[in-house]
């Protein structure tokens, strides 16, 4: 009978799609932990000590913040993912801020650790640079998105990418948040929910966001999301349900 930390595997896709043998690897040292919204996993200039795997419904951000406050979102991870060293040996500085930004379960294991089971396993090795691979294409997206589209596009893509990771039309995100994420004051994006609420895009409540036309959120919003989704599926073997939604990942052989 599986274990309760083992059950918790299927939580998060990228450990979900492991097998048998990788799953023994990595299972021993694996640790099961609860985070509030606002809690931090590591911080800028700060030793990466553990590799993190957001489980079920909860969302990491990675921030950069500026010397005046300011801060902008660089990557979102969920249950598709994992946040940490996935591709270095552990113990070195972190270049962003990692905050939970919708509180749940995770697993955790020392970054050493995951480095000895990759050296035992091709596979594994093999799972992680696909991940690493696709998770710096989403950076990299992110920062050409941020230079060069407008902020409606760029709100659009943010809650597309968080719908992706949530299963839910329903997106537990404050204004204040998403404001924070996207780097601009909380007046003006609440001007821009209002006009993309009148459109009939999302529904705007109380501490949520509800995406009521996903395929038109999709048609209007900039080429990110889907420029990311795509070398998510082609490198990494991300499958979207038929409404574009994450969820499984099957490696390619």
């Amino acid at each position: 009978m599986p274990s309760a930390t083992e059950r918790c595997f299927e939580g998060n896709l990228l450990l979900a799609c492991l097998s048998p043998k990788d799953r023994g690897l990595l299972l021993p040292d694996m640790e099961r932990l609860e985070y509030q919204r606002g809690e931090t996993l590591f911080a800028a200039g700060r030793e990466v000590d553990f590799i993190t795997f957001p489980l079920d419904q909860t969302v990491v951000t990675l921030l950069i913040s500026m010397i005046d406050g300011r801060s902008a979102e660089t990557a979102t991870i969920g249950r598709e993912g994992a946040v940490g060293g996935v591709v270095s040996n552990g113990g070195l500085p972190a270049s962003t801020h990692a905050l939970i930004q919708i509180a749940g379960p995770i697993l955790r294991m020392e970054s050493v650790r995951l480095q000895e089971a990759k050296r035992r396993s091709e596979s594994l090795r093999n799972l992680f640079t696909r991940y690493s691979d696709c998770l710096l294409a989403q950076v990299l997206q992110s920062v050409a998105c941020n230079a060069l589209h407008p902020i409606e596009e760029r709100c659009l893509r943010w809650l597309l990418t968080l719908q992706d990771r949530l299963d839910s039309n329903v997106l537990p995100i404050t204004q204040e948040a998403l404001a924070a994420m996207l780097g601009v004051q909380r007046t003006y994006l609440t001007r821009i929910l209002r006009m993309l609420q009148q459109q009939g895009l999302i529904e705007v409540g109380r501490g949520r966001i509800t995406v009521l036309n996903r395929t038109a959120i999709e048609t209007v919003a900039c080429e990110c999301h889907a420029c990311v989704k795509r070398h998510y599926e082609t490198v990494l073997g991300a499958v979207y349900s038929p409404s574009g939604r994450l969820v499984a990942i099957e490696p390619p052989e």
